[in-house]
């Protein structure tokens, strides 16, 4: 990788994070957007989660789009055109995504939303493609690390206030207690029209901005043998598409476990077939990321369908029968809690003494909680509720204390707490069992960096490769909170969060195995660290 640091880059650096901001924005109003949809268009919980299918099925197609082009044409497509141009183009199209947004809103139509819905992440997917070496780009190299930590900060900040704004556009203020159902959804058009206007802003501002030229001189490695996983992976994803289920008449349901299942299973036969014949598999030839790629399938799915569901939870009366105005505070805090963490994690990337870290450790939390009590308490939210949060806080102090940011000891204590949390949430109502399900996002707040670590790790010069196979599984987010929906149309809303548990339960099996996987192949993971987030 090449740069130019000759100069100071700050201002463009700043506006780049603006796009952080957006992709955590849109990707947390899900959490209001979807109960607010289920309640206009009269959806099932299934239908609902349609939204989440299509939001990460972005992700997943443009990052395949981007793998199968540069594999057939040996050419790296994005060092290709350019990360300049790669912003560019993926913020257009995020643009036209919203553009189209309006006219569907307008049209009351749920397809036409999906549809338009579809093209913001799939710009989303090619700005993050360039963005985060952009993001390293534009300083030192020694730096880098730092501005991709204040760029996720910023990120986690529009997660936090991605289900306020959303709330405050639909209902006129988040205390606002009026039914989903009254609110006519063409009040959303000025949020997509804003949007779309933003976004076009910032292409035009790179366009014209004389920023350093990055090149990868990384030779493509091919990998004939992962065509056919990848092939299958996305016949598996379109399976969840409702119109077969029309068509054939056979229960969607079946339609959403056979995706899920035919996903897990090529990965798994993948593992089996590469582990007898290494050639032509590339970066999936290591096990361990194989198994990383079932782990970031699950933690993103999981971390998505927490909250994509909870809507319809606390609108039960044993979870306080909440009208769809009200649920914003909720749905904040579980992004608040990923913030919490991952504002947490970040202070193991800077150079500080060990108590200096260890104070910040104890400090940085609270505080974070207490940015989320403002975000709320400033829309006339009353947060009083919400304190004994903080309870939640401190078991996640406790938990980094012990993990002590080590990957595999990091990512099976919170995969264990995941269990144990989710689990709470299951066997108790009230706010007992909200706050209990809430603190998912706690536990979920680490564990990308640590399952990143540990799946790329020994990798070599097929490192680039398995990190581009690794964002693909962001796929998971697009496929678990259907599958979560389907359960909770048969069995209920609350025990459909057992779905979580059994992703939490792999998180921590995935810790243990990449751990035995990497000390056969001779590797130190005493010497990794995990920190920063997704």
């Amino acid at each position: 990788m090449e740069q130019n640091n000759s100069k100071n880059y700050g201002s463009a650096l700043y506006t780049l994070i603006t796009a952080f901001f957006f992709w955590g924005f849109v990707a947390s109003s899900n959490g209001i957007f979807i109960p607010f949809c289920k309640a206009h268009f009269h959806l099932t919980q299934f239908e609902s989660q349609l939204i989440d299918y299509t939001f990460y099925g972005g992700y997943f197609i443009g990052s395949l789009i981007l793998y199968f082009a540069s594999q057939i044409t040996k050419v790296d497509i994005m060092n290709k055109i350019g990360y300049k141009n790669g912003i560019i183009i993926g913020l257009f199209i995020s643009a036209i995504g919203a553009l189209l947004m309006i006219p569907a809103v307008n049209a009351d139509s749920f397809v036409f939303i999906l549809m338009a819905y579809f093209i913001i992440p799939l710009g989303f997917s090619l700005q993050q493609t360039a963005a985060n070496p952009f993001v390293v780009a534009l300083g030192t190299p020694q730096t880098g690390a730092n501005r991709l930590n204040l760029a996720g900060g910023v990120n986690n900040f529009g997660t936090l206030l991605g289900p306020v704004i959303i709330s405050v556009v639909l209902f006129g203020s988040v205390s606002k207690a009026v039914s989903g159902a009254d609110v006519k959804i063409t009040s959303v058009d000025n949020l997509y029209y804003i949007l779309a206007g933003l976004f076009v802003a910032l292409a035009i501002f790179f366009w014209v901005s004389k920023l350093p030229k990055i090149t990868n001189d990384e030779k493509i490695e091919s990998s004939k043998k992962t065509y056919l996983p990848f092939v299958i992976m996305f016949i598996a994803f379109c399976l969840v598409i409702p119109t077969l289920s029309i068509y054939t008449h056979i229960q969607q349901s079946y339609f959403v476990y056979a995706s899920v299942g035919i996903i897990l299973i090529t990965l798994i036969t993948s593992l089996k077939t590469a582990a007898k014949k290494k050639e032509g598999w590339g970066a999936m030839q290591y096990p361990q990321l194989i198994y990383g790629m079932i782990a970031i399938f699950t933690y993103v799915g999981v971390e998505a369908t927490i909250q994509s569901n909870l809507g319809a939870l606390l609108k039960t009366p044993e979870f306080g029968g909440f009208n769809v105005s009200e649920l914003a505070p909720y749905i904040s805090l579980y992004w608040g809690s990923l913030m919490i963490g991952r504002w947490t994690g970040a202070i193991g990337v800077f150079n500080l003494t060990k108590t200096t870290k260890n104070i910040l450790t104890i400090v940085v939390p609270f505080v974070a909680f207490g940015v989320v009590l403002l975000v709320n308490s400033l829309r006339g939210q009353d947060v009083s509720n919400l304190y004994i949060y903080a309870l939640c806080v401190a078991v996640l102090i406790i938990g980094f204390f012990t993990g002590q940011q080590k990957p595999v000891r990091t990512l099976t204590i919170f995969g264990i707490l995941g269990v144990i949390t989710i689990v709470i949430g299951l066997l108790t109502t009230g706010r007992v069992g909200l706050f209990a399900l809430i603190s998912g996002g706690l536990c979920c707040s680490i564990m990308w960096p640590s399952i990143f670590a540990l799946a790329i790790a020994g990798l070599g010069k097929y490192t680039g490769q398995g990190s581009s196979f690794l964002i693909m599984m962001i796929l998971g987010g697009s496929i678990i909170p259907p599958l979560q929906g389907v359960l909770a149309d048969t069995s209920g809303i609350h025990l459909s969060y057992i779905i979580p548990v059994i992703g939490f339960a792999y998180l921590a099996f995935f810790a243990w195995k990449a751990g035995f996987e990497l000390k056969k192949q001779g590797i130190d993971i005493d010497k990794m660290e995990a920190s920063g987030g997704h």
